[in-house]
């Protein structure tokens, strides 16, 4: 056994054999990963913005898409592109398709090249798909007619369920809250601390807020070598019942403590992740809200502490931070 695995007790209970003799540790604190993918994955867990490193197959295409779950997660300015990409699209497809009815088929326009009668029938397509209705050009012939009917249809479902989607976006409570781009390893107390800092970038308010940070390493004990191991961390506060500002998570060094003694050669060698789960309650929706990064190895500063993010009082008195400090730190021996 190594000196890694001295210095940290085991967590995970003795390997269970499920009923195709593969061994299946039973680990409370896994998050629910499970054995396979602890043991197999060698890749972060847990990326910087939350997602996880588990990719799912054997589902058909249509099976796994959910396009309103997908238009409701994606970023802002993805979400804008789809919105506009789709309605050029559609515009341009209504435009082929009065193109395809002949010549004839929209009175008011002017005819002549391919080109022309495209652009004109596009645009004829944005006033109808969006019910405005000028008068310049109309439908003539009974396709047409048909032809409007139907996009007219197509136009008022579209808007309606773009407006709810985007309301939805709006309405849907999520913690924005940022994390320091790295942890540190900084003198605390008399002692060492394995600290991060967080900061609502939300100027609404999360109460009750709650903090749960998990080691994960790999174990170095032979028989269940690479095998993983989940250890809760002990914090010098796991809650505050009010962010308003920022707030230094910390996990002190102790005798006790999975970390004593480490350095940062024993923290690569055992491949850890330090998980770090957040939840709490958005006043704003009065709906519980839920944050969650991790850090690698490489991600942790060790002999270092972070910079103040307090600005001086103002003329009144009033206490503020300065969020673009988040991530700074000293990096001289402390």
């Amino acid at each position: 056994m190594s000196a890694v695995d001295q210095r940290v007790a085991p967590v995970l209970r003795d390997a269970i054999p499920d009923s195709h003799g593969d061994s299946v540790h039973s680990d409370a604190n896994d998050l629910g990963f499970g054995a396979v993918v602890a043991r197999e994955s060698r890749r972060r867990l847990l990326n910087r913005n939350g997602t996880f490193n588990v990719r799912r197959t054997g589902l058909r295409f249509w099976e796994s898409l959910s396009a309103y779950h997908y238009l409701l997660t994606i970023s802002w300015p993805k979400f804008l592109s789809w919105i506009v990409t789709s309605y050029l699209a559609a515009n341009a497809v209504f435009a082929a398709i009065y193109v395809s009815a002949g010549d004839g088929a929209l009175a008011g326009t002017h005819g002549g090249s391919l080109g022309r009668r495209f652009l004109e029938d596009f645009f004829f397509s944005v006033h109808t798909l969006a019910t405005i209705g000028y008068g310049s050009i109309s439908p003539k012939t009974l396709a047409a007619n048909v032809i409007v009917t139907f996009e007219t249809l197509i136009g008022l479902v579209g808007v309606a369920v773009m407006a709810g989607i985007s309301f939805a976006r709006f309405s849907r409570p999520v913690a924005n809250i940022l994390f320091s781009r790295n942890a540190v390893i900084a003198p605390y107390r008399g002692g060492r601390g394995f600290m991060f800092r967080i900061v609502n970038r939300r100027s609404s308010q999360i109460v009750d807020l709650a903090a749960r940070v998990l080691l994960s390493r790999r174990k170095r004990d032979g028989a269940t070598a690479n095998d993983r191991e989940f250890i809760n961390l002990r914090l010098e506060r796991d809650s505050v019942a009010f962010f308003p500002l920022a707030w230094t998570i910390v996990h002190p060094i102790t005798d006790d403590s999975p970390l004593r003694n480490w350095t940062s050669e024993d923290v690569m060698e055992c491949d850890a992740e330090f998980l770090v789960l957040l939840n709490g309650f958005e006043e704003t929706f009065s709906q519980t809200v839920h944050a969650r990064s991790s850090y690698k190895a490489d991600e942790i500063v060790w002999g270092a502490k972070f910079v103040s993010m307090f600005n001086p009082p103002d003329e009144d008195g009033e206490v503020s931070v300065d969020i673009r400090k988040l991530h700074d730190i000293d990096r001289a021996p402390v």
